[in-house]
């Protein structure tokens, strides 16, 4: 009789106003690159292996840190594409945009490119002091050489903004410009070194 009556009470407080809460999911939006016009490095082919991350950002749910020492997550808010993916392809969109290298592309496994770009997602999170609320985006990344294996450039990047208001649109939308501002100071950095480093080939476009 007991487990019965207990199944009734339970069914009767759902009726009578518990409320199912569903989570929310949110995608970055990191805005297209614009093309560059500075010359153009001939450089080869380009694959950008997927971005690594450390495991709490891997959990699926936005992260936030209400101490320095503590990581916590929103139990609501959910990320409904891994932010892994969304640097990744910031990351080629930036390269390919600069024309720093004869054909940019996702690696696959298959493809033998003449340079790999690998990467790493350090940190993509709310940082909460006291009433102070902002966003750290923190991204480093290294090209190597497929066939030799050395590394001829590496570098990070850390941004951070901080918001008016606490919310959890607001703090998606500041990590989506961290991200690209992460990413450009990133390639701005590959540029100038291996424009430093390299001889320029100017297309035809860029000789006119």
């Amino acid at each position: 009789m007991f487990p019965v009556a207990l199944l009734t009470a339970l069914v009767g407080l759902a009726g009578c106003g518990g409320k199912i809460r569903y989570p929310n999911y949110y995608v970055l939006n990191v805005p297209t690159p614009p093309a560059n016009v500075r010359p153009k490095l001939q450089l080869g082919s380009v694959a950008v292996r997927e971005f690594s991350a450390p495991r709490f950002l891997k959990e699926g749910s936005i992260v936030y840190r209400p101490a320095p020492e503590q990581v916590d997550f929103y139990n609501y808010a959910r990320w409904a594409e891994d932010p892994r993916r969304a640097a990744t392809q910031a990351m080629a969109s930036e390269i390919q945009a600069r024309g720093l290298f004869e054909s940019v592309d996702v690696y696959d496994g298959h493809a033998a490119p003449k340079y790999l770009l690998t990467g790493t997602l350090e940190h993509m999170e709310e940082v909460d002091e006291g009433s102070r609320v902002s966003v750290e985006v923190s991204v480093s990344a290294r090209l190597s050489e497929t066939g030799s294996g050395e590394v001829v450039w590496q570098g990070a990047s850390t941004k951070t903004a901080t918001l008016d208001k606490r919310t959890v649109s607001g703090i998606v939308s500041a990590m989506s410009h961290e991200l690209a501002s992460a990413v450009t100071a990133l390639a701005n950095s590959m540029q100038d070194q291996l424009s430093a480093a390299s001889p320029v080939t100017l297309s035809a476009s860029d000789t006119k």
